[in-house]
């Protein structure tokens, strides 16, 4: 799974750490574990070619200084006027073709941060703050919720201190089948699990090592007869001159396997990049077709310095979707996730 599995020197005897390197670090498939000081002099290494790394990426298990809990971005929301995000985890397990993280980070290896009482501290000092009004809580910006926890273990940590806390509502974003942690305990009204899609024709084709269509449904049905709130992000969407008939078949396959009780929400994203990203992740792919057909710089001061679909592409691709997707939920449980 890994090329090498480093450690901050001051983490070698932390119980985290400790297991982590039991799992991988013992045995005739023994991955290497070697000591760093700080695992900003590899990640943010100049000269590093994320397309070559992300081949054989290594594990850094490293200790989050600050900067837990960050404000959301305006579209990183469904609905709430407070929403904050945090990430214990830089980088996913899958390789995503369109995945904004290619173009924001120096370097593919994975960093773990193991200090999660911190991030439970942070997070109970912004219930307090909020205690009187809901605030929204997302993890999956910066990782894949759910992919590493049969590893990691955060989920199941962190689900603790929500656990009775009626006006903080998270959401774990995820691709991942890797559902058994929540499968072993009872849902949580505060909680929401929410899957990634993209057409078959699209996950098959940009969505490297994420588990197909089909078995992401076969996770979310299970979840939602137990109980559990289930979030549904069509996000990205990518165009296809045949989109329209793409996402019908994706919405009809979803509805059809889930009742509309155990839908929280619904959401509809664009693909956008920040220019400088776009120019990193071309010069990676400078083959790749996604990064040039129908894309262009936006001028607007709203989307300035931002690449995505000409205007009447991205109309036309949003409001086909949105309009097929009406037919299916209500549109109390619809959110458009674009830059306000």
């Amino acid at each position: 799974m890994f090329s090498a599995i480093y450690v901050e020197s001051e983490l070698r005897d932390h119980p985290r750490v400790k297991a982590i390197c039991d799992k991988f670090g013992k045995g005739s498939a023994a991955i290497p574990i070697i000591e760093c000081e700080r695992y900003t002099e590899l990640f943010n290494r100049k000269a590093q070619n994320f397309r070559l790394q992300k081949q054989s990426p290594a594990l850094i298990l490293a200790r989050k200084h600050a900067n837990y809990v960050l404000p959301a971005p305006s579209a990183y929301n469904i609905g709430g006027k407070y929403n904050y995000y945090f990430s214990h985890m830089l980088n996913c397990l899958y390789d995503c073709r369109y995945c904004f993280l290619q173009g924001m980070f120096q370097s593919a290896n994975y960093v773990l941060f193991i200090n999660y009482e911190d991030f439970a501290a942070a997070l109970q000092i912004k219930f307090v703050e909020h205690q009187l009004e809901d605030s929204y809580y997302f993890s999956g910006y910066d990782c894949d919720s759910l992919a590493f926890e049969p590893v990691s273990q955060f989920v199941t940590s962190i689900l603790k201190i929500f656990k009775g806390q009626a006006k903080a509502i998270l959401e774990l974003r995820t691709k991942s089948t890797q559902i058994r942690s929540l499968l072993d305990i009872e849902p949580m009204d505060n909680v929401i699990v929410a899957f990634s899609f993209t057409p078959d024709e699209i996950a098959s084709r940009w969505e490297d090592k994420a588990p197909s269509v089909a078995k992401r449904i076969a996770a979310i049905t299970k979840l939602a007869k137990l109980g559990w709130k289930i979030g549904l992000r069509f996000d990205p969407l990518i165009y296809h001159p045949d989109f329209q008939q793409q996402y019908e078949n994706l919405f009809k396959t979803v509805f059809s396997n889930l009742s509309e009780k155990s839908i929280h929400s619904v959401s509809l994203g664009l693909f956008r990049l920040p220019e400088k990203f776009h120019k990193k992740m071309t010069k990676l792919f400078p083959d790749e077709a996604l990064f040039v057909a129908g894309l262009s710089k936006r001028s607007s001061e709203l989307n300035a310095n931002m690449i995505s679909y000409k205007e009447s592409i991205e109309a036309n691709l949003f409001n086909g979707c949105e309009k097929i997707l009406l037919d299916y939920i209500p549109a109390s449980k619809f959110f458009s996730c674009q830059e306000r």
